[in-house]
């Protein structure tokens, strides 16, 4: 709550703002939150808005949130930014080493393997939020939660037969697009590709042109989208995407301690009503894409043992110089490997 610090003063003026004060704090306006984010209403960020929109509504929480989805703000990037500033207070968004290098952890490799390991690692109380909230806090940026949206893995273009799942020898010669990202290009390396950087937007027509022979980091949502210049989706699993629930702190301490704990409060039945839903849709991506005719191949253990051992050798400690040993220490133990 506002502590309102009067000044002595002389007759009727003390005795006036004596009796407004109580009424000054009781009707105190509700503070407004901007939210916004670059995501469609088919995304699972609109899910998590409207969920925490309820959740806010339902505990009585002062706060007037002002909704902003669909890219109304700009690009996820610039929402992001507007967000460490405090213009817009709170965003959903991915992490990217424009704004610090660390971030890049979250295009890693074989962190998690499963939705269990997952939800144990980002979920409610994993430790992936405190190494977030690590990074961002130096950013004025509140972690809220990690927000699921699936396993990335491999996409072979429509017409190539390869099936590419005995690391390295099955990716040699094979062109695969990645982000402009450093980590995406080591590991894909590292799996015996060339691997060849792409920006997302024009990954549709780098595939149905023949530019490229396959894209990696890509979640069943993702084939979806592109399904018919997709031939056979190679489940490499390589790595979890998922997303940051933030919001700016400097608004934050603005809040009382009540508005404060109710929002917190709310972004917990968010995420316990996400993370629920987020297993669910991934596997009806997958289903769809599956059903749509593009061919779903899966690893054997030995593969799928194979392939963690070349990123863990080489990606890791790629990793390791932005990030520090006690941030890997952390991803070591959650991957359950051995120092």
């Amino acid at each position: 709550m506002m502590n309102f610090k009067i000044k002595p003063l002389i007759g009727s003026c003390l005795l006036a703002a004596s009796l407004m004060l109580p009424t000054l704090q009781s009707t105190q306006a509700a503070e407004k939150l901007m939210l916004g984010h670059a995501f469609p209403s088919e995304h699972i960020f609109h899910l998590t808005s409207a969920t925490f929109m309820d959740e806010l509504k339902n505990n009585g929480a002062k706060i007037n949130v002002d909704y902003h989805p669909g890219g109304s703000l700009g690009d996820w990037a610039s929402i992001f930014e507007q967000s460490m500033e405090g213009v817009v207070h709170m965003t959903m968004s991915f992490g990217s080493s424009e704004f610090d290098p660390r971030l890049d952890l979250t295009f890693m490799s074989y962190i998690v393997s499963d939705w269990d390991q997952a939800f144990k690692a980002y979920g409610p109380n994993g430790k992936m939020t405190d190494i977030y909230n690590e990074i961002l806090g130096e950013m004025d940026l509140a972690v809220l939660g990690i927000i699921p949206t699936g396993f990335g893995s491999i996409a072979m273009r429509k017409g190539n037969k390869a099936e590419p799942v005995n690391f390295p020898q099955d990716a040699k010669g094979i062109k695969i697009r990645v982000p402009a990202i450093q980590v995406g290009i080591e590991r894909f390396k590292s799996l015996g590709f060339n691997p060849v950087p792409i920006p997302l937007s024009e990954l549709y027509t780098a595939l149905q042109l023949g530019t490229i022979d396959a894209t990696g980091i890509q979640t069943p949502s993702d084939i979806w989208l592109i399904r018919d210049v997709v031939e056979s989706y190679i489940l490499t699993k390589d790595y979890f995407e998922h997303a940051f629930w933030v919001v700016n702190k400097s608004w934050l301490k603005k809040l009382s301690n009540e508005d404060r704990e109710k929002l917190f409060a709310a972004a917990e039945k968010t995420m316990i009503k996400v993370w629920d839903e987020a297993q669910a849709v991934d596997a009806n991506f997958l289903e769809k894409v599956e059903k749509s005719g593009i061919k779903i191949v899966k690893l054997t253990p030995e593969q799928d043992a194979q392939a963690k051992k070349l990123v863990y050798a080489h990606e890791w400690p790629f990793m390791e110089k932005a990030l520090g040993p006690k941030i890997m220490g952390v991803l070591r133990e959650i991957a359950e490997l051995e120092d």
